[in-house]
């Protein structure tokens, strides 16, 4: 059963090209992607081209940068936006070169001649925690989405009070005879529309009604539901509506008839 190609390209760096062949003959056969490229500038510009690109396998030893300041480069691509995991190869693994590729940020490193099966290990090890990556970022991504439609619903509701002080609410005249003659003190601290909802609601109009009658989203109806509720220390719409409906009113009978 052959392994479904990967999602997550590598990028591969060596100045010897049989070495590059055959890494990417190897790894294409399992499944991944490869860019190759046979010097660092050409690994970079290879690099800032294909944003698909998540694994990076590169030498120490290179004409011109080495391996650690190649990567040192690709980090500073896009500003630093994109993010990638690094493998080094090394004919020469001197102590303090692991030391200082590690420091950079390498994930692992294999010496030459490789086992090829060993680091296909290493690769599917780094391409996990790629996929995780950008899971991660996909999740934040909803989650800002998220929050920027509440924030745009807030932003709304505290349009509609700005309205509401500098022009009034205009209410049928039996309403402000009801409301000069019903209103409980405990409702006195309530907006203008805040007061509306809530005289909506205690007559027993669904959150989307109310958002009908008055030309707002159903999400700013809630979150003026939830002010109400929590200005008033009410629990719930029921026990707001029988606080706004006169007690000899046969819906307030209606309502406490169990």
């Amino acid at each position: 059963m052959s392994r479904p190609v990967s999602g997550v390209k590598i990028l591969l760096v060596d100045d010897q090209p049989v070495i590059v062949e055959q890494l990417c003959e190897f790894l294409e056969s399992k499944g991944y992607g490869c860019a190759p490229a046979y010097s660092t500038d050409e690994a970079i510009e290879r690099y800032a081209a294909d944003p698909a690109i998540g694994l990076v396998i590169c030498d120490l030893h290179m004409p011109g940068r080495d391996g650690i300041e190649l990567v040192r480069a690709l980090k500073e691509v896009d500003g630093n936006q994109r993010k990638f995991e690094a493998i080094m190869v090394t004919g020469r693994a001197e102590k303090q070169d692991v030391i200082r590729a590690l420091r950079e940020g390498f994930a692992d490193y294999y010496q030459k001649p490789m086992d090829l099966d060993e680091l296909l290990e290493g690769v599917r090890r780094q391409e996990q925690v790629v996929l995780e990556r950008q899971r991660s970022l996909s999740d934040l991504g909803g989650l800002n989405q998220r929050l920027h439609d509440l924030a745009s619903s807030v932003d709304e509701l505290y349009q509609d009070l700005e309205r509401a002080r500098g022009q009034g609410v205009h209410r049928r005249a039996g309403d402000v005879e009801e409301a000069e003659s019903e209103l409980p003190a405990v409702f006195e601290k309530l907006s203008p529309r805040q007061l509306e909802v809530a005289r909506l609601v205690s007559k027993g109009k669904t959150n989307y009604q109310i958002a009908c009658e008055l030309g707002i989203t159903e999400n700013t109806v809630k979150l003026y539901v939830s002010q109400v509720l929590r200005l008033t220390h009410m629990h719930n719409r029921t026990q707001l509506a029988l606080a706004l409906t006169p007690s000899s009113s046969p819906v307030h009978q209606r309502l406490t008839t169990h």
